[in-house]
């Protein structure tokens, strides 16, 4: 059995790291609220967005934009929404997981664009070739971030390095719970049915949607990458919240194992000094 001493060092072992991860946790879950701020903005206007790009989708024409041609799919691109930083449980492990799985069921040949540091070190032991990588977006990701980004994804598909290009992040249902995702992002498809109301557009609707299916773009990675960015401060605060349970727990167990070394310790001198005095005796 290990001494006192050493059992007292490593309970204040425990508790040091038992201040570390509740401090973790307390601002992860300011950063929770924050992003969750700036997701449930994005949301409505993303919603809208493909909502009037639906109805411009339906007005009889012949509409040809870039982003609307489809091709033979032979070179299909990934656009891996993941994290920095780790320390966030199973959240980049489960979208990882997800999209080696998708990877390995593509007959096509398989691109990426990863965004955040634990998607490319990952994929990058592999070999896929990589387009593009974006790291350092912060706990706070800006719309310019993302615009970079749907550019240089616009670009691909429109040089034909892309036939299609899929997202895949992790969408924010609440901080415990978070769902890995794949989004189909381009050619963008036009819904099926008809429309039930007719609406007029100014200017002509071939030139709103030439300025709208570039936007639809950026709105969906900038909302992708919120959601992930949510997700991931749930998931911290979440691995926080158990490793500081586990560390009490801890702490509880040595502290009992102490005090048995403790009164053994006391028992065994109590016992010498008895023997001793009855040697004398």
């Amino acid at each position: 059995m290990a001494g006192v001493r050493d059992i007292r060092r490593r309970i204040r072992s425990v508790r040091n790291m038992q201040q570390i991860t509740k401090a973790m946790k307390m601002v992860s879950a300011a950063k929770l609220r924050k992003a969750q701020q700036k997701l449930n903005a994005a949301r409505p206007y993303a919603h809208q967005l493909q909502g009037v790009l639906e109805r411009l989708s339906q007005v009889p024409g012949d509409t040809v934009h870039p982003l609307l041609i489809k091709r033979p799919v032979q070179k299909v691109v990934y656009v891996v929404i993941t994290s920095d930083r780790g320390l966030c449980g199973g959240y980049n492990s489960n979208l990882i997981r997800k999209t080696a799985g998708l990877i390995a069921e593509t007959p096509q040949e398989v691109k990426l664009v990863t965004v955040g540091r634990k998607g490319r070190d990952f994929f990058r032991r592999g070999k896929i070739e990589f387009l593009a990588e974006f790291v350092a977006l912060g706990d706070e990701p800006s719309y310019n971030q993302a615009k970079e980004i749907a550019q240089e994804v616009v670009r691909l598909y429109e040089q034909g390095e892309a036939d299609e290009v899929y997202l895949m992040y992790t969408e924010f249902v609440s901080a415990i719970n978070a769902k890995p995702t794949q989004v189909k992002l381009l050619p963008i498809e036009k819904p099926e049915g008809k429309q039930s109301k007719q609406y007029i557009f100014e200017p002509s609707p071939d030139e709103i949607l030439a300025s709208l299916l570039p936007k639809y773009v950026e709105t969906q990675i900038f909302r992708s990458i919120l959601e992930g960015k949510a997700s991931e401060q749930g998931a911290r605060m979440t691995a926080m919240s158990s490793a500081t349970d586990n560390a009490k727990d801890m702490i509880d167990r040595l502290s009992l194992i102490m005090n048995r070394a403790r009164q053994a310790a006391i028992t065994k001198e109590i016992s010498e000094i008895v023997g001793g005095a009855a040697a004398l005796d």
